[in-house]
């Protein structure tokens, strides 16, 4: 079942794709933060990539202050993203949820079949860690530009920026 607005946000504790320091983000280590997650289906496929290199320019306005913290969301391993990332140069960091479990907790998986992959969606979490936004992107035909805009307007609803 989605998400609503208030609903407390799922405890999650994955590793990012800085592989070197095997860094872990914890949501429970952010209270205090606004936190934007971006779920995607995989790392590599051409409107992720298209999506991932839009947000990058425009990461000062979904993310104007130290208080808001962006991560990208997927199924995919550390070690992928840590080659996407540095492939096409993503300005915040990629949270690997090779369990699944985060994807389903915030129901943003979308199925074994056919590429058992996370869903597209934003969920914004306040700094209460409860949700402020929740919405899920249909995964076939959209674009890198309507994503953006409707992820960027996710966020600025949610917070009043």
């Amino acid at each position: 079942m989605p998400l609503k607005p208030g609903d407390a946000a799922p405890e999650f504790d994955l590793f990012t794709d800085d592989i070197a320091n095997k860094t872990k983000v914890r949501l429970s280590n952010l209270r205090g933060k606004k936190v934007v997650l971006l779920f995607y289906p995989m790392d590599f496929s051409p409107t992720c990539t298209a999506e991932h290199c839009a947000f990058g320019p425009e990461l000062g306005k979904i993310a104007p202050d130290k208080d808001t913290m962006v991560y990208g969301v997927s199924c995919d391993s550390p070690y992928s993203h840590a080659a996407f990332r540095k492939q096409y140069n993503i300005a915040y960091p990629l949270l690997s949820d090779p369990t699944r479990k985060m994807a389903k907790a915030y129901d943003m998986f979308a199925g074994e079949e056919p590429y058992n992959c996370t869903k597209r969606g934003t969920v914004v979490i306040g700094k209460d860690g409860r949700v402020t936004f929740y919405q899920e992107q249909p995964m076939g035909g959209m674009n890198a530009t309507r994503n953006l805009r409707l992820s960027r307007g996710a966020f600025l609803f949610a917070t009043g920026v």
